[in-house]
């Protein structure tokens, strides 16, 4: 505010840009999601990993800072700091550090930069050959464009081994196939970021059923009580459907038998009657069979509903996906209710 001839001026003073996190690529995607939905093997375990990678999906579907902290119960100012070291470091910045003694002579930027490369193909980086070997990669980190990085052969492999670097066989449904990837990502970020209150997002998670938990006993010796194994779902199998308004961040949702057509656009009827007032809204969901049916289509249209898919391998970009995994886990020990129908 600026005071000139007696006259007060207003300056407009722009606000900082919302602290979010950069597309993910197909594989961070789907590790991450694996990551929340089935957790890691016994030995691997880690909290910190596991609520880094929510705070990462979750801002990947497009929640605020806020609803974040609310979600994995932390400071907001904890929440910016992960999205920030994952902008910058990849997924990396999920393992938690706690060193000590002299300077590195590789540097955590260092390190990132030779997994990125080791994850790239080379001719994308204008080498002549399909893959990396160790001797290649190290002659390419010692001279190029972007970082020289001078590295042992040896120091390589621990440090690729470190990250959970293998060398495998090329497999192509790592990638998302979909020619229309980037314009469905633009899409569903334009409605997000111009219609926040006339988004909402549709997932399905499951099949949930009933786990053993083992327990402790006192038993003779050699002669355990033993539980019985659930190979077979004799009470079959649960499907639970969430809808969740990004404008209100509120989720509802409703166990179901199986995944349907009828269910399916029951959610999408249940999005509608939060905003029954006949303006368009916006529906995002993956790319299930299920949700492209003509009937679901047809209704659509009719009642100004306008669907946004997901690009194939990409339904990590469902903003329910992060928040229904935590009501999903719970569905499976008591039945979860809804005050909209779904």
């Amino acid at each position: 505010m600026v005071r000139r001839l007696g006259v007060l001026v207003v300056q407009a003073v722009g606000m900082a840009e919302l602290v979010r996190v950069r597309r993910l690529s197909d594989d961070e995607g789907r590790r991450l999601q694996r990551l929340v939905r089935r957790g890691e093997g016994k030995g691997q375990a880690s909290v910190v990993r596991y609520r880094r990678a929510m705070v990462i999906l979750a801002s990947a579907g497009g929640n605020t800072v806020p609803v974040i902290a609310r979600l994995v119960q932390t400071s907001e100012d904890r929440v910016r700091e992960v999205i920030h070291n994952f902008n910058r470091l990849g997924m990396v910045c999920l393992d938690p550090k706690w060193a000590g003694g002299r300077p590195r002579r590789i540097t955590i930027d260092d390190e990132a930069f030779v997994v990125e490369t080791a994850n790239t193909r080379p001719e994308k980086l204008g080498r002549p050959f399909t893959r990396w070997s160790i001797r290649k990669l190290v002659q390419y980190l010692g001279d190029n464009p972007t970082r020289v990085v001078k590295i042992g052969r040896e120091r390589l492999r621990e440090l690729l081994a470190k990250h959970g670097i293998t060398f495998q066989r090329t497999k192509t449904w790592k990638e998302s196939n979909d020619p229309d990837r980037d314009p469905k990502l633009d899409r569903i970020e334009h409605v997000l970021d111009q219609h926040p209150d006339r988004c909402f997002a549709f997932d399905e998670f499951g099949p949930l059923a009933i786990h053993p938990v083992g327990g402790c006993c006192w038993a003779a010796r050699k002669k355990p009580q033993r539980l019985r194994a659930n190979y077979h779902k004799t009470c079959g199998v649960r499907q639970f459907h969430a809808a969740y308004s990004v404008g209100d961040d509120t989720m509802w949702g409703v166990c179901r038998s199986k995944k349907s057509i009828g269910n399916s656009l029951a959610a999408i009827q249940s999005c509608r009657a939060a905003r029954p007032d006949g303006e368009p809204i916006y529906v995002i969901l993956d790319n299930l069979s299920a949700h492209k049916a003509k009937k679901i289509k047809a209704w659509c249209a009719k009642n100004n509903v306008e669907l946004c898919f997901t690009p194939t391998y990409s339904s990590w970009r469902t903003r329910s996906n992060a928040t229904s995994v935590r009501c999903a886990s719970s569905s499976s020990r008591t039945p979860i209710m809804s005050t909209t129908p779904c």
